[in-house]
């Protein structure tokens, strides 16, 4: 926060290609890539608008795996801009099946482009970009298109070894700092489609996105303040380590589902992200009195849920720096709105439960 406060530098200066580059190597390390990793400023779905019209012409295909508000979001993107988008439906709280990602390739053969998302926010589900990158792979020269908004940072990838052509987080997750900034990793393959891609594009156009960086600068006018915010954020996750940081979040997420699974209630996801965790409300607890019993009597806000789970989920977000005393405050704070709410369990369960689990954890070796 300090660093975003500090008097801005002029966005065609030395000083700002000198910061440029040292987020840009840091950058690749995050994405654990040698490739191009691109500073967009705009929020996480214009990262992924760029994809759609750098990578792609009008008519091509593209397979959407769609689980959740996100993958919906996917498949309304690529056609509102002309593409055929053949979408495979994932029941919410499901991880998509690399088995049917292989079917539809086999019957979409000229598909250029497979997007998956690898951690859905709005379910709590972790997909397995790596076996759907290898599938992708083995069975097509489709781009291998991966949402990473919620998970680069938290979740285990590497998309140099795992063959993952795209790659899109933003600013406001993994990175710790506020929205505004969206980063796009592009492979040897994925710069090569932005160089044919006839889909119209200006602001967006990731060619000239490529060209900037070619020069260390960017296309257009940067929010300087939030690159100097990810260059310090990026100097901790260095530090850190990223294997350091994978662990520590399996760790986090698994010290909450011991807790929320102790005060009696169940998860939504049967593939669970070590991002965010969805959690069903139990019978009787009606969402609002939920939430409000929440804010008053911890000061927490968990999101709800979305669309057809609104009203039936909530969800905690645990990526960035989190650590065991936001867990431990978390659960603490599930435990008070339950017993406002008139929920019935033992209490105290869920926090010596979370203890616990953090402990064996820890005994085992961080939790990965």
């Amino acid at each position: 926060m300090l660093r975003m406060a500090e008097p801005l530098i002029h966005h065609r200066s030395a000083e700002f290609r000198s910061l440029l580059s040292r987020v840009t190597a840091h950058l690749g390390y995050l994405f654990q890539t040698g490739d191009p990793v691109l500073t967009l400023t705009c929020s996480g779905t214009g990262g992924v608008e760029a994809t759609f019209v750098s990578l792609f012409s009008p008519g091509e295909t593209v397979i959407v795996l769609n689980g959740g508000k996100f993958g919906e979001r996917w498949v309304q993107m690529g056609r509102a801009f002309g593409l055929e988008v053949v979408e495979i439906r994932t029941p919410w709280g499901e991880a998509a099946d690399p088995l049917v990602v292989a079917s539809a390739l086999r019957a979409h053969p000229h598909a250029s482009g497979v997007y998956v998302t690898h951690c859905e926010t709005s379910t709590g589900t972790a997909n397995d970009v790596r076996e759907i990158a290898r599938v992708v792979r083995e069975n097509s020269r489709a781009l291998v298109c991966v949402d990473g908004i919620s998970s680069v940072g938290a979740l285990e990838l590497r998309c140099g070894a795992w063959g993952v052509d795209v790659c899109v987080t933003g600013s406001q997750k993994g990175l710790m700092i506020p929205p505004g900034l969206a980063f796009v990793s592009l492979g040897e393959r994925a710069v090569r489609a932005a160089s044919e891609s006839k889909m119209p594009k200006y602001y967006f156009d990731l060619g000239t996105a490529l060209r900037a960086h070619e020069r260390g600068d960017t296309s257009w006018t940067p929010a300087i303040a939030l690159v100097q915010g990810a260059d310090a954020s990026l100097a901790m996750i260095r530090g850190e380590g990223m294997e350091n940081i994978w662990s520590r979040h399996a760790r986090l997420a698994g010290g909450l589902r011991a807790g929320v699974a102790a005060l009696g209630l169940s998860l939504f996801s049967s593939s669970p992200s070590n991002s965010v965790t969805a959690v069903r409300l139990p019978g009787g607890v009606e969402w609002t009195a939920f939430a409000a019993a929440l804010r008053k009597g911890s000061g927490v806000t968990f999101a709800g849920g979305q669309a057809e789970q609104a009203g039936k989920i909530f969800r905690i977000g645990h990526l960035g720096y989190i650590d065991e005393p936001d867990i431990l405050t978390a659960v603490s704070a599930v435990e008070r709105a339950l017993s406002a709410c008139g929920f019935a369990f033992d209490r105290g369960a869920g926090l010596r439960a979370t203890e616990g689990e953090f402990f064996r954890l820890t005994a085992h070796g961080g939790g990965r």
